[in-house]
């Protein structure tokens, strides 16, 4: 069996159209944010789904049908299977990859990983989204095997991450592997992820900024590493107290 891990519902409709073979789980997962240091699988996701249900009011069986499910059938992959993980560079996409690739470890099957490789070095944080079903299908063509260490590596970033070990993070950012490109970069800014972003939007809105769609323009450009979404950047700044009442 053949899988495509896609980070998201919006790139799977543009994949559909590439007309490559194989079933697809979408990662509508957020790992950056909440709680995710437990062992047992069903303790973790019942911990994520309060979280979810607390944060953004999603239903927790909803949650487990379309979000939990959906990841757990990486459990299930055997060693005649190929994995490929469609995930972008910044800090979103990667600890969602280095889940996934934990989740695999013991798998024994091929896992491939399929970045957005087209894009230049300066627009290395946009990712996937504007590529269509041609530039996908390209970057499907460079995509690259994970050795046996680079599955090692990402369990290891997985598990420093969620265990907040932001040295064992850092150590691990000058692994040798073309698999996870600017992990030094990414493995900075998760080290300053409670921090930094809070930081870099009370240094927009102090300079007049006011409106949510200027202000996360200016965030994207500014800390493009972390690849938070409107939703990551509205929970922030009800955290500074900064939303504009409409």
């Amino acid at each position: 069996m053949i899988y495509h891990v896609l980070a998201g519902d919006s790139l799977r409709e543009e994949f559909r159209k590439t007309g490559i073979a194989g079933e697809v789980i979408v990662c509508r997962e957020a790992f950056i944010v909440g709680p995710i240091d437990a062992d047992d699988p069903a303790e973790f996701w019942d911990n994520r789904a309060r979280f979810i249900l607390s944060e953004y009011g999603e239903d927790e069986i909803v949650f487990h049908e379309t979000v939990a499910d959906e990841l757990e059938k990486l459990a299930n992959v055997g060693a005649d299977d190929e994995v490929n993980l469609w995930f972008e560079y910044e800090l979103f996409c990667s600890v969602n990859m280095w889940f996934c690739l934990s989740m695999l470890a013991e798998s024994e099957a091929a896992v491939y990983r399929v970045e957005p490789s087209i894009l230049r070095e300066d627009q290395r944080w946009d990712g996937f989204g504007h590529l269509g079903p041609d530039q996908l299908a390209r970057c499907f063509e460079t995509r690259q095997l994970f050795t046996q260490h680079d599955m090692t590596v990402g369990t290891g970033l997985w598990n420093a991450f969620r265990k907040n070990d932001h040295i064992r993070l850092v150590d691990l950012a000058d692994s040798e592997s073309t698999r996870f490109p600017y992990l030094r970069e990414v493995c900075e800014a998760a080290a300053e992820k409670e921090t930094r972003p809070a930081e870099i939007l009370s240094a927009i809105t102090a300079g007049g900024v006011t409106e949510f769609e200027a202000i996360f323009r200016e965030f994207k450009r500014r800390a493009g590493v972390y690849g938070f979404g409107d939703l990551q950047v509205l929970r922030l700044l009800d955290g500074l107290g900064e939303i504009r009442q409409q």
